[in-house]
Parts: C-alpha cells; sequence; structure tokens
C-alpha cells in the first residue's frame, strides 16, 4: 500500500511496539519503557490506535491500557487522541467491529484514520513517541469500505517505524519471538529490540530460554523486567542507548 506522509517530527522517534502474543505485557513494558524516557530528560506520547474491551462511561468508552499510556505520556494527551478506535466487546477488533457494522451502528474501521491518528500526535514534537498495537503482529482490522483486507502492521508499515518486541517468557515464546521476528523482518521493518517480559518468573529454564533468543534474533535485548507490581519500579531496566536514545 502506498505510503501516508505523516512522518514524526525531525528529531521525533518513534517506535511501534508489539508482542508474541496478546496478555504478554505490552502495556506494562510500554508503560516502563515511556517512564525510562521521562527519567532520561525525553517528553514522551503514547499512541494505541485500536483497543477492544472498553468499559462504558460518562465520558466515552475507555480502555484500561489506553488510560495507563496516557497517564505514563508526559505530554497532555487528550483520551481520544491516544485511543481514538475503541470497541467494548472484549474480543478482536475486527469481529468487535464486524458486529456493531452489520447492525448499521459502525463504519469499518479504515487505516487512513489511524494515520490521522499518528500524525496529529507527532505534530506535539514529543522527543519520543510509542504506538502499541493490539494483540500481535498481524493483528486483522477486517475490510474497509473499499473491500480491502487490512492489518494494524499495514499502519507501522506504511509509517516505516521501528519495531520493538515484547516476548512474554512462557513455554513457547521462542517460536512466537522467531516467527514474530521474522514477519516483521521480511515486511521490511527494522526490529530495534526486543524485551523479555519475565511474567511467569517459575517458568522452567527461564536463563536458557533467553539465552537463546539473545542469539537466534538479530535486535538487541533491550531490557529483562521482572514480575512487578507497577511499570514505574521497573523503569531502569532499559538500555535506552540500544534505541538511540541519548540525552
Amino acid at each position: 500500500m502506498p505510503r501516508i506522509d505523516t512522518q514524526p517530527s525531525q528529531g521525533q522517534q518513534a517506535f511501534f511496539v508489539t508482542g508474541t502474543d496478546t496478555e504478554v505485557g505490552k502495556t506494562f513494558v510500554s508503560c516502563a519503557l515511556l517512564a525510562a524516557c521521562a527519567d532520561a530528560g525525553f517528553s514522551t506520547a503514547a499512541y494505541k490506535p485500536v483497543s477492544a474491551g472498553c468499559e462504558v462511561t460518562p465520558n466515552g468508552l475507555r480502555n484500561e491500557d489506553a488510560l495507563q499510556l496516557q497517564q505514563a505520556s508526559n505530554i497532555a494527551l487528550a483520551y481520544n487522541e491516544v485511543n481514538p478506535i475503541a470497541f467494548e466487546e472484549p474480543i478482536a477488533p475486527h469481529l468487535a467491529c464486524a458486529n456493531l457494522v452489520a447492525m448499521g451502528k459502525a463504519q469499518p474501521i479504515e487505516l487512513s484514520s489511524i494515520h490521522r491518528g499518528f500524525s496529529a500526535l507527532a505534530a506535539k514534537q514529543s522527543d519520543v513517541l510509542l504506538v502499541e498495537g493490539a494483540g500481535g503482529w498481524r493483528l486483522p482490522l477486517g475490510k474497509n469500505n473499499n473491500g480491502q483486507e487490512q492489518f494494524l502492521s499495514d499502519f507501522a508499515i506504511a509509517e516505516k517505524l521501528p519495531v520493538i518486541l515484547v516476548v512474554g517468557m512462557r513455554l513457547g515464546c521462542v517460536n512466537h519471538a522467531l516467527l514474530s521476528a521474522q514477519a516483521i523482518e521480511r515486511d521490511g521493518l527494522r526490529l530495534a529490540g526486543w524485551v523479555a517480559n519475565m511474567y511467569e518468573p517459575d517458568m522452567p529454564f527461564l536463563e536458557e530460554n533467553i539465552q537463546s533468543l539473545q542469539h537466534l534474533l538479530t535486535a538487541p535485548l533491550l531490557a529483562r523486567i521482572p514480575r512487578a507490581h507497577s511499570p514505574e519500579s521497573v523503569k531502569t531496566s532499559f538500555e535506552l542507548q540500544q534505541l538511540g536514545l541519548i540525552k
């Protein structure tokens, strides 16, 4: 698909955060990285273009992950700037959208709207702009109004965003990480680094699995994130220079 010209402002570094699967800690890791960047003196903003599993509030649908990203950004952002496309049902976004379209209550997701939201955040000129995906790398968004199948990865590809891969350290993670990395690189993007999220600290052969991934992945290990109560408590785990983030 043709690239839409919404490049981040000069000097801004933007990254797309994806995971080896859903529920591997993308938001926790993203918030910890935003905190680390803030401590290093960077201005930060976050974007979660698509979410599902939202609470109905007087102010509209609210997604817990997006709220955390909004709070973790040190540039003031309205909720709809962080999360413009939200669905109440806790199911895959393309299915949630299809249900609403079938009832005449919504329009299909359009990648152009995701690009516009990104462009608006990029115009705020934060030093660091994190875009958090939903699910894994090849998340379906369903067909657009022209009947074309879309994936959230199409957005990252069009914007040429370097990718940070969150690996949930559990049985099967090596295969999932290698396949994800292969897909990202075959799509023409740079895997900027990966994060070992150790939310199952009793995983058998945890260190051996991390060492295997260090050997098999071409990208650097950015952080080992231990199981913790808050992203703030693990923000020092990151090696920001590995991402080229140096003040």
